[in-house]
């Protein structure tokens, strides 16, 4: 009988990184049967410390398969539009972080832009992060307990923190545009966003994008995106049938149809087919990690 396991950090390891990593969570399966699990886009970046092999993965379910999948023991996911396709074996640990966009220059040393790829869905945290990395990876696979290796990422995420801080800070207009987005959890115009921020629509868009790697057209939706699916994680755990159409219009969708197809761009298949794929993990505690 195959075992998974998902444990959330505890505040101490957000302390004195000011909200910049969203959430933190040690994942570990024995015995499950090989699959092919999709990584959805998020409103956060991805950090992934590999605790056992490599991350083996591609931006198409044969990419992943095949002999050009991308395989890195840390990973950097920036802000994307599709799916990653990721190669589960049957056994597997490490840890994963959300991570604000917007703290990317401060913890990984570029904007959140610079990681945004059609053909490169994940980067090599090594050579994002470098050797330094590399030596604390190893040292959580030496360590047993998740508190110890959640203090010990803690601990190297403020030193990172430390030396970023006299980095090329965010524009505040960037700044204060995601929070509003957040806040309206992707409701809202574009044109208003504008007014807010006290930019045009076009230059507020640019200056956006290059930032973080999204329209903020496109941010809207994926933060849309996000607390619909939280949403339907949240009644599936609690062993309820989703209501897809009261789902749709309580996350502002203009109708059942366009959270569907929100679903198919977002995961690559209908809300009831993902489901069916991650029940077990939605059942074990993963997809809920702390976003809201």
């Amino acid at each position: 009988m195959g075992s998974q396991e998902f444990v959330r950090a505890g505040v101490g390891l957000g302390c004195g990184l000011g909200g910049m990593v969203v959430s933190a969570v040690g994942y570990r399966s024995q015995g499950i049967p090989p699959a092919l699990h999709r990584g959805l886009p998020s409103p956060y970046l991805t950090l992934i410390f590999s605790l056992d092999g490599p991350v083996v993965g591609g931006v198409t379910p044969e990419q992943a398969r095949g002999p050009d999948a991308a395989r890195t023991e840390i990973v950097v996911g920036g802000l994307h539009q599709r799916p990653a396709y990721i190669v589960q074996p049957g056994s597997e640990a490490g840890v994963q972080l959300a991570v604000h966009p917007l703290a990317a220059r401060t913890l990984l040393g570029l904007p959140a832009g610079a990681l945004a790829s059609d053909d490169d869905l994940v980067t090599s945290g090594a050579e994002v992060l470098g050797k330094r990395a590399a030596e604390i990876r190893e040292r959580l696979c030496e360590q047993r307990a998740w508190a110890d290796r959640f203090a010990t990422l803690g601990a190297y995420l403020r030193e990172r923190a430390a030396e970023g801080e006299d980095g090329a800070p965010v524009r505040s207009e960037v700044g204060e545009a995601w929070a509003w987005l957040a806040r309206h959890r992707g409701a809202g115009t574009l044109a208003g966003l504008a007014e807010h921020v006290s930019l045009s629509p076009r230059r507020l868009t640019s200056v956006f994008q290059a930032e973080t790697g999204l329209s903020p057209k496109q941010a809207a939706r994926l933060m849309r995106f996000q607390h619909a699916r939280n949403t339907v994680v949240r009644a599936v755990a609690a062993g309820r049938a989703p209501d897809l159409a009261r789902v749709a219009a309580d996350c502002g969708y203009f109708d059942h149809s366009h959270l569907v197809r929100d679903f198919r761009q977002y995961t690559g298949v209908s809300p009831t087919a993902w489901l069916a794929e991650e029940c077990r993990n939605i059942q074990a505690g993963g997809h809920l990690y702390g976003e809201e």
